[in-house]
């Protein structure tokens, strides 16, 4: 693995002129829940990985500082072993400004108020650093390493705890004019229904893992809903893939929903592959089945035509490899 690191182009950190003939990445997965620091390649292959519990409540400063600690270790170990580390990758949650790095208040970092992340990293670490928001990343990733190779035009749905996105179109990441392109889950697709990004009836709403359960537990609430006792969404798709004719139901209704957001992004944008992870991952043609029929229903012919809709190939490694993607994307322009 250590052998197919090659050197990065076009940078001019300090000391690389020092550096070792070989050379690696440090990655970055910052979560609400967790934080994964990683060393990898510019083929996205992992090297070594450490991973925290954010735990944001505990302030900004307290999460920075384990954060640059964790970041010395891999380094530290990249030392050992003859490696230089080049660049800092990191791949998190917006709204942001990804020119210049800096944080935004996202909704699973409370107290990531206006954080200017690529200077604090650049000043600690004396690297070159790229930031991406994660939805892009994942974007990326699938395109550059996953089921979305080869394509020129290409949408990414992260579909886990909320639906973002990202967008791959003539065969460049687009960001759109504030960073903000890919934020599809705030979309409204019926006239009411649960509430996501502060509106009934947004896509977000019914397409999470979170949707899923409520959807089941509003549906047959005497079986899903019981008190002290209600369904998870880890539940509810164990008993799906084991055939219980409730759960299956219900996962064809979330995945009739999911077909008519992907037929309005269809309908716009005229992609030839969408990529959808998380839930269409583990649900797979019972999610995506009725999806399908959906886009084909909804959308324009000739565009739902030339569409494909898949699982990521990258399953539970994506986080890792998007963590690298921003620095790979900018290295390999």
């Amino acid at each position: 693995m250590q052998d197919r690191v090659e050197p990065l182009r076009q940078l001019a950190a300090p000391g690389f002129e020092k550096c070792s003939p070989r050379y690696s990445l440090i990655g970055l997965d910052i979560g609400g829940t967790k934080t994964a620091v990683i060393e990898g390649t510019l083929q996205a292959d992992v090297v070594q990985r450490l991973e925290f519990a954010t735990l944001p409540q505990r302030g900004l400063q307290a999460t920075l500082d384990e954060l640059y600690a964790t970041i010395d270790r891999v380094q530290a170990l990249a030392e050992q072993q003859g490696r230089c580390v080049q660049a800092v990758s990191v791949s998190i949650g917006g709204p942001l400004d990804i020119e210049r790095g800096i944080i935004y208040s996202p909704p699973n970092l409370p107290g990531w108020d206006a954080v200017p992340l690529k200077a604090l990293l650049s000043e600690r670490f004396g690297r070159p650093v790229f930031v991406e928001h994660d939805g892009n990343a994942g974007a990326l990733a699938e395109w550059r390493f996953g089921a979305g190779q080869g394509a020129r035009s290409l949408i990414f749905l992260t579909m886990g705890s909320g639906l973002g996105g990202g967008l791959i179109l003539d065969g460049r990441l687009y960001r759109g004019a504030s960073d903000m392109a890919g934020e599809v889950g705030h979309m409204r697709i019926a006239d009411d229904g649960p509430v996501a990004y502060g509106k009934a009836g947004s896509w977000e709403a019914f397409c999470t893992g979170p949707a899923l359960a409520q959807m089941a537990q509003e549906t047959y609430p005497a079986r899903f809903a019981r008190a002290g006792a209600a369904v998870t969404t880890p539940e509810l798709v164990r008993l799906a893939l084991a055939g219980d004719a409730e759960a299956v139901e219900v996962v064809q209704r979330v995945g009739d929903y999911l077909g008519r957001g992907l037929a309005v992004l269809v309908d716009i944008l005229n992609p030839e592959r969408i990529v959808i992870g998380s839930m269409a991952v583990r649900l797979g043609e019972l999610l995506l089945g009725p999806a399908r029929i959906a886009l084909q229903r909804e959308a324009l012919p000739r565009a739902a035509a030339v569409c494909q809709v898949v699982p990521a190939a990258l399953g539970e490694r994506i986080g890792d490899v998007a963590s690298l993607c921003a620095a790979i994307e900018a290295l390999s322009a």
